[in-house]
């Protein structure tokens, strides 16, 4: 077997804001129950009185590849499997008990898993006394003979105690006992034979400096914790065959001192052991238990046995209780018996059981979190809030955590190794609860009165009337006779008192050598014990000097392990220190990482929303662009359009032209659709030209404006506020029009045609302007609609410009009659054309280009 490996010890933590010199560490034991079976395989292992250590069973180290795992626990104190009842109870129980005498609260509740000894740790068996029995035997030892009469002390519904005189008092009993029961010892009591042998104490126990001047009153209350319910297991409920009435959980309230107690829970005044445990066994039968494949009558709740002390000081008299309830005090010592912790799938639980299986686990799981969190603020000075509440267990006990009492916990496992793996984690948790501290209660002045009140007025003390010895063997002597004379004659009386006195001597004489003989006889018996002693002494010596070798071989041992200690933990140190600096560089490089990490994603944020905006930018310039090629295209098929309308208007003119008789004086070309007007852009404007006839002596022709094609219609001729002023020679005139420069549906209402003035910069920098026209219609609903049908475009052009004026020379026809080149429909929109009346040529088949007008 592999030695034992000790345990790292703790680094001690700094506590923030403790007072260690006010605070008590909760009292962690174990109980190492025997096995059932000598062939079963154990896994816990008493060391010491201190400590255990648990070994991993075979069938773990090979489910978890052969990992040999030996860990070891402390305590205050373990008790092995040999330990009796009466050990247990002196080392854990005795000093809550005494404490409960003197004013100061206790909380002892036992842990562990189903089958780990905790009921019978508690309660006992029979033969046994259990924690519970002895308990309750160690109060009324105490304060028997000061006990109040019954129903001094009465309860309240608000967790405190009321004091009646004797005179209610003794009313209460004749209407509480209607059937007077005569007064017996408590030793001849008729006890129930179920539970005689547990109750059976033979050690008796009594606390020590009990108050004699005050009066004492028990009483005992016992509940149970079932599905995080709690049940008053004293509670007398009617039973009702036909509909039995199910038993009421109770609430837990808070008194006006903010400690906890179940509102409404039965508190039975008892007077004796026999009594307080009676009641007690009667609420045990009321208790939930099952049969589990763990155990045959496991606990299926925790139980929760309160004993209350009531202690009120006697008047100055001595003779009654004093009537002032601020000087009553009331301790409180609580016993709780656990419900075992353990895996369902062990249980092998189903329904109800299940059910119960996950409060009860749920409920310790709570107490867990609790003492986790109640070391953790002791150990860092944090202020986490404790989660009581979350548990009527650990709500009920919060006051013993906050400082109202000790707290002693009795952790029971089963050393079996099948036990390892939930016996492990009570270990964990006993580990953890012995780190936290309550608060120690402080003790509480009864009263200012005198002590020794209770034997001031009485005429014997407490000590009885045994008579001493010396009396006793002046009485065995013979009486003396009457030595009075009275007679000088008197022959009788001193021959009497003589004899009287010489039997008395010989007496005596008698009582000297039976003294003498008894002496010499318990010399003897003193020598031979001496002897005895003396060869004890020696032979305990000889194993005293054996056990010293064995101690000093083990001296040697221990200084060979703490050296072979000390490299390890020299070992382990370096191990630390390359560990930081390997998890500092980690940490580091961590950083490192993230910090480029970060600077990748801006990266790519910034890359994203780049890509973004330059798609936009290309969508809206694609956009952009495509209007411009749609409006560019609109322009040039609506102006390719007018260049094929003028082009057949032209020829339909020279058509007629042509074919009119020639003795007819030619009619002037329709000039309704006048081509724009080039004229050059300057701060001056050029002089308006002439149209001259070739003799030099025709008038020039007057200038007309120019019209829209629909001149008898009623126009809204709509010019924006921004239009720029053009000031060339040929103004687009519409009669009948209403100017507006914002469109409304009044001027609309009154025309039937639109037309809107549009200005905007040409491809070679001069201003184009064209007219938007349309006709209005109304619609449906009252309104008015325009539907545009036409553009005419207006520009400016410069005479220097990439267009170039034709000759004014005259070209003669072709012999075929058709045009001369410069004739087409371009040609003669670009320049003022004028044909000669009765011209050789005819109609149409001469034109004169108009030069221009030469200063003189």
């Amino acid at each position: 077997m592999k030695p034992a490996r000790a345990k790292t010890p703790r680094k001690p933590q700094v506590k923030k804001g403790s007072q260690t010199n006010l605070k008590d560490p909760v009292g962690v034991y174990c109980r190492v129950r025997p096995l059932s079976f000598p062939d079963q395989e154990c896994c816990i292992e008493v060391i010491n009185n201190t400590t255990v250590q648990l070994h991993t069973p075979e069938g773990y180290r090979l489910n978890r590849n052969g990992d040999y795992k030996e860990t070891q626990y402390s305590f205050k104190q373990v008790f092995g499997t040999h330990t009796s009842q009466k050990e247990l109870f002196d080392v854990v129980a005795n000093p809550l008990v005494d404490d409960l005498i003197h004013g100061k609260n206790g909380l002892l509740f036992t842990y562990g898993v189903t089958g780990s000894g905790k009921t019978h740790t508690m309660t006992g068996s029979p033969g046994e006394g259990g924690l519970l029995p002895r308990c309750l035997d160690m109060i009324f030892n105490s304060i028997g003979s000061f006990q109040a009469k019954r129903y001094v002390f009465k309860s309240n519904d608000r967790n405190s105690m009321d004091i009646q005189c004797e005179v209610d008092a003794l009313l209460e009993r004749q209407k509480r006992e209607a059937v007077p029961i005569p007064k017996t010892p408590s030793s001849k009591r008729q006890i129930d034979p179920e539970f005689a042998d547990m109750i059976t104490v033979q050690e008796f126990c009594k606390a020590e400096e009990v108050d004699e001047d005050s009066v004492y009153g028990v009483f005992v209350s016992y509940i149970e914790i079932y599905n995080n319910y709690i049940y008053d297991l004293l509670e007398e409920v009617p039973f009702d065959p036909i509909k039995p009435k199910p038993p009421q959980s109770k609430l837990l309230r808070e008194d006006k001192n903010h400690n906890m107690y179940v509102a409404g829970c039965t508190e039975v005044e008892v007077k004796s052991t026999e009594e307080a445990f009676e009641v007690f066994w009667r609420g045990q039968k009321k208790r939930r238990i099952a049969n589990t494949h763990l155990n045959r009558e496991s606990s299926r709740s925790h139980s929760v046995f309160n004993i209350k002390l009531v202690q009120a000081p006697l008047d100055a008299d001595g003779d009654n209780v004093l009537q002032e309830k601020e000087q009553i005090t009331i301790s409180q010592l609580s016993l709780v018996d656990l419900a075992g912790s353990e895996r369902t799938n062990r249980t092998r639980a189903e329904g109800n059981r299940l059910r119960e299986a996950g409060n009860i686990n749920q409920s310790l799981m709570t107490l867990r979190t609790c003492m986790d969190v109640l070391r953790e603020n002791q150990m860092y000075g944090t202020n986490k809030m404790v989660p009581y509440r979350d548990s009527k267990l650990t709500h009920l006990f919060k006051n013993y955590f906050d400082g109202e009492g000790k707290v002693r916990m009795i952790v029971c496992v089963n050393p079996k190794a099948e036990d390892y793996e939930e016996s492990l984690q009570v270990m964990r948790f006993a580990e953890v609860t012995q780190e936290v501290e309550v608060a120690r209660p402080v003790d509480k002045a009864i009263c200012g009165l005198t002590p020794g009140r209770r034997y001031r007025n009485q005429a014997r003390g407490p000590v009885g009337d045994e008579p001493l010895v010396t009396d006793m063997v002046l009485q065995s002597f013979p009486p003396l006779p009457s030595c009075e004379i009275l007679d000088i004659n008197d022959e009788h009386t001193l021959p009497k008192l003589i004899e009287a006195l010489e039997k008395r001597h010989h007496l005596r004489q008698m009582m000297i050598d039976e003294f003498n003989k008894q002496s010499n006889t318990f010399k003897a018996l003193l020598q031979g014990f001496d002897s005895a002693v003396l060869s004890k002494e020696n032979y305990i010596q000889g194993k005293l000097n054996e056990k010293e070798k064995v101690i000093s071989g083990q001296k040697l041992e221990i200084e060979r392990l703490e050296k072979k200690n000390k490299t390890l933990e020299y070992k382990i140190e370096i191990l630390e220190k390359t560990t930081t600096i390997y998890e500092e560089d980690k940490r580091n490089l961590q950083q490192e990482l993230e910090t480029q990490n970060q600077k990748l994603q801006r990266q790519f944020s910034d890359k994203r929303r780049l890509e973004a905006r330059l798609q936009g930018m290309v969508t809206e310039t694609t956009m952009k662009w495509e209007k411009e090629c749609e409006r560019r295209v609109a322009a040039k098929q609506l102006e390719m359009q007018n260049k094929l309308w003028v082009k057949d208007e032209k020829l339909k003119q020279l058509k007629a032209i042509v074919t009119e008789p020639k003795t007819e004086k030619p009619e002037r070309p329709s000039r309704e659709r006048d081509r724009e007007k080039i004229t050059q852009r300057s701060v001056s404007p050029l002089p308006v030209p002439f149209l001259f006839q070739p003799d030099q002596n025709v008038p020039p022709i007057r200038l007309r404006h120019r019209r829209s094609r629909s001149a008898g219609d009623r126009w809204v001729d709509h010019k924006p506020a921004s239009n720029v002023q053009t000031e060339t020679v040929m103004q687009p005139h519409v009669p009948h029009a209403i100017t507006v420069s914002v469109a409304n549906e009044k001027a609309l209402a009154k025309c039937e045609k639109y037309m809107l003035t549009h200005q905007e910069l040409a491809s070679d920098g001069e201003i184009e302007t064209k007219l938007i026209k349309g006709d209005v219609y109304k619609t449906r609903g009252g309104g008015q609609s325009v539907q545009f049908t036409d553009i005419e475009t207006l520009k400016q052009e410069s005479p220097s410009g990439s267009r170039k004026r034709r000759s004014s020379t005259v070209v003669p026809a072709q012999p075929d009659g058709t045009e001369s080149e410069w004739t087409d429909v371009e040609t003669r929109c670009s320049v003022a054309v004028e044909m000669r009346a009765g011209s050789q040529l005819g109609p149409g088949y001469q034109h004169h280009a108009q030069p221009k007008r030469k200063k003189p």
